[in-house]
């Protein structure tokens, strides 16, 4: 493993502390103009832990598919999203940490501790947290999550991609990309897209007036 790669010391300085399960958590899809964001809740067992984790965003597709099916079969996960018209409504931020908690609530086990990727921590936690900023390059239970997540979300979008064509989601997985804005141009919104999202906001905006 190389120095810059994730490592389990957290969850190792933790359970010195006496906290027997560590859950690591992580959501995918905070930037994409279309889709919902979906977050990730990994529970590792240190004795089995699939070589190769790491930052879902630095692994090509079909590495973090093999590592998403590796760690169905030895960790505890669970995996929750919040939706559009949940994003509309309370914000990105908070429909992040939104989907965080429910997918902390869909681990099979209640974790004792959330290493939660970034700076803050969900207002709604039921155990204890801890903010991991660049959590997914540096904890292999954050990194773990962001594949979870990540797997998850892009196969919703390639869905909703057969569902509504012309917008490239199975390549651009609803991220603003340039092909991505010329067909909400083009094509006009989806009930999928974001209304909050200011380039949706304004073709809906032009579209009114």
């Amino acid at each position: 493993m190389t120095a810059t790669a994730p490592d389990f010391t957290h969850e190792t300085a933790a359970h010195a502390r006496g906290l027997g399960l560590v859950a690591g958590v992580d959501e995918v899809g905070r930037g994409p103009l279309a889709g919902p964001v979906v977050a990730a809740a990994v529970i590792l067992d240190p004795a089995r832990i699939p070589p190769g984790l790491g930052d879902s965003k630095a692994l090509t597709a079909a590495r973090r598919d093999a590592l998403f099916a590796a760690l169905k079969e030895c960790a505890e996960i669970g995996i929750a999203l919040a939706s559009v018209e949940e994003i509309d409504r309370i914000n990105i931020l908070e429909a992040s940490h939104l989907a965080m908690t429910r997918a902390l609530a869909a681990l099979p086990r209640a974790p004792d501790l959330a290493l939660i990727d970034g700076n803050r921590l969900p207002g709604d936690l039921t155990c204890a947290g801890e903010a991991v900023v660049k959590g997914d390059a540096r904890c292999l239970s954050i990194a773990a999550a962001s594949i979870a997540a990540k797997c998850t979300r892009d196969a919703i979008m390639v869905d909703l991609a057969q569902q509504h064509p012309g917008y490239g989601w199975e390549r651009n997985m609803g991220y603003p990309t340039q092909a991505h804005r010329v067909a909400l141009r083009d094509l006009g919104v989806t009930p999928h897209h974001r209304r909050s999202f200011r380039p949706v906001h304004n073709i809906l905006y032009q579209e009114i007036s």
